[in-house]
């Protein structure tokens, strides 16, 4: 029987393995699994040597702060794959993480091909890091077209997969007025996956939603998010006093729920892709600690944060970063833009332009697992 070991490292990611997963299990029903996942990899009956919780961290200062604790679970993680000797190292997304691991193993044993899914953002900082990545990863699965440059420049072996958050999927409607009186406008809000994320964002859009509440008490608000972090995202909701908010973590009413959306407000990530192919106007906020935004800027070759912006090379999505993002200016940004319709509709038609350029010829999960099943047979 072949063996896949599926490595993640934060919630999104787990949903991206998941995805791809699914479809190989259709295709092939000979294949033992072990992984580090959350709770979408569990859903799919794969075990979980411990819990995705306990190694996502976010910015370089947490990161420096659980050093010790990252360094056990990567030896752990490492242990633990030997141990399986899988035919496949399947490594999705969070790279200090995942390739960490994926150097270590590919260094005991040669034999285990290793294929990494969301290829690491060299085009934004650190682009010495292919030399270091050809070494140890045997394939790579990209979201985007244009990164095959900075990986086959190098000769690594890329395959362009297509980005998921793209993709038109059939849901089971949903009767939304049950869950959002009819006289709304819905305004949807990605408050992060990670509760460091969230912990940092959702005050204050807090803070935005009373003064929206203050101007016109028209809109309703709905929080996007995860199993893991929907009762913390609650809790806040809840002692806040508001009332025309909503928090929701199922996947097919979450994508409904977007489809119907005047407007969204999005933490900056690849969330937005989603955004722009629901066709829903939309604006960019992220806040680091100084030390960290400071790092940041030191290290990235970038001028913008948002995917679409940066593909474009102009801002085609207001982005308010650091300062900028705050209860006030996220407000203003907003009611401008909703005032004006004009804005958009440009918006819009640039968004959709971007999207043709980096959808997949099937889908994103169904080209990463024909990869998946051609190495297995090998």
């Amino acid at each position: 029987m072949k063996k896949i070991f599926i490595l993640t490292g934060e919630p999104s990611g787990d949903k991206l393995a998941s995805s791809v997963i699914s479809k190989l299990m259709i295709q092939n029903t000979n294949i033992q699994y072990l992984s580090v996942g959350g709770t979408h990899i569990k859903k799919l009956g794969i075990k979980s040597i411990f819990d995705l919780k306990e190694i996502t961290y976010l910015g370089f200062t947490s990161v420096l702060l659980n050093i010790f604790k990252i360094r056990k679970k990567i030896n752990k993680t490492v242990d633990e794959i030997i141990k399986f000797n899988p035919d496949i190292l399947f490594s999705v997304d969070s790279p200090d993480f995942t390739l960490r691991v994926a150097e270590r193993v590919k260094k005991i044993n040669d034999n285990i091909k290793t294929i990494h899914y969301v290829a690491p953002q060299v085009w934004v900082w650190r682009k010495n890091r292919v030399k270091k990545i050809k070494k140890f990863v045997d394939h790579l699965l990209l979201l985007f077209n244009f990164e095959k440059k900075y990986f086959e420049q190098q000769s690594m072996k890329t395959t362009f997969v297509g980005h998921p958050l793209i993709e038109k999927k059939e849901n089971v409607k949903t009767v939304l007025s049950d869950l959002i009186s009819k006289d709304k406008k819905i305004i949807s809000i990605f408050p992060g996956s990670r509760k460091s994320e969230t912990n940092v964002l959702l005050p204050i859009l807090l803070d935005f939603i009373k003064l929206m509440n203050n101007r016109e008490n028209t809109y309703f608000f709905v929080f996007h998010a995860t199993e893991d972090n929907k009762d913390f995202i609650l809790n806040q909701v809840n002692n806040s006093g508001l009332d025309n908010i909503d928090v929701i973590s199922d996947e097919n009413i979450k994508s409904q729920i977007l489809s119907h959306s005047v407007f969204a407000v999005s933490k900056s990530g690849t969330v937005s892709l989603q955004i722009a192919s629901s066709n829903v106007p939309s604006i960019i906020i992220y806040k680091l600690s100084y030390i960290n935004f400071m790092i940041f800027k030191l290290l990235v070759n970038v001028k913008f944060a948002n995917i679409i912006n940066i593909v474009n090379d102009r801002e085609v999505i207001p982005e308010l970063l650091q300062n900028e993002c705050n209860a006030k200016e996220i407000f203003n940004t907003v009611i401008y833009f909703l005032k004006n319709p004009d804005l958009i509709e440009k918006q819009l038609s640039d968004c959709n332009k971007t999207l043709e350029d980096i959808k997949s010829k099937t889908s994103s999960a169904n080209e990463s697992a024909l990869i998946l099943s051609k190495y297995l047979t090998f």
